[in-house]
């Protein structure tokens, strides 16, 4: 396949290109991810260089072996992908390489906000991701994948590996967590009373 037939190719469709090692189709994979799958692994991990690594290591494990994706379990690249870097994130945390700080992360600024109120979205995007940070790992991959990566809970509950219901259940606890954190902190939650 020419370089412009890969590129209309779905994803499913280039890792089975990948199976012939099509190094092609795995930039084209890499290309078209890379940023989502970065952010995702940042959240959890918040450390940048430690996200982009896990990113790395992550198309590394299905350039060498891009078998471990079966197309006969009609499983979609992107969710099987995403649990791959949320097990690289899980296996970061538990050797206990954890951050001490929260790092600013990188958003795309829009011309038209004015300079104060970037600086007073980016604070306040860091105090939130001090509480995110604060939660335990099964609740902060259920919040990323489904708040900030927009998953389904089914889709979400899949990755994580537990029933849509647990799911449910460790994302109520994230946003009681992530609400209590910022309150310890005096930090006015829209919508609530003081």
């Amino acid at each position: 396949m020419d370089n412009n037939t890969l590129i209309s190719q779905n994803d499913e469709s280039l890792m089975e290109c990948l199976w012939q090692y099509n190094q092609q189709a795995f930039t084209i994979l890499v290309e078209r991810h890379t940023q989502k799958f970065y952010a995702s692994a940042y959240r959890m991990v918040l450390n940048k260089q430690e996200a982009e690594d896990i990113v790395q290591e992550g198309f590394l494990k299905i350039w060498n072996n891009p078998k471990l994706w079966k197309k006969d379990k009609g499983a979609k690249f992107t969710t099987w992908f995403y649990r791959i870097i949320m097990n690289l994130c899980l296996d970061y945390l538990r050797k206990g390489s954890r951050v001490g700080y929260v790092e600013d992360f990188d958003a795309i600024e829009d011309d038209t906000v004015s300079q104060e109120k970037t600086l007073v979205d980016k604070e306040q995007q860091k105090m939130l991701n001090s509480a995110i940070a604060t939660l335990p790992e099964k609740q902060r991959m259920a919040l990323t994948l489904c708040f900030y990566e927009g998953l389904s809970n089914k889709e979400a509950a899949g990755i994580v590996g537990v029933k849509v219901k647990a799911l449910e259940s460790l994302l109520m606890r994230a946003k009681a967590g992530v609400r209590d954190c910022l309150a310890r902190e005096g930090i006015l939650i829209k919508g609530e009373a003081a």
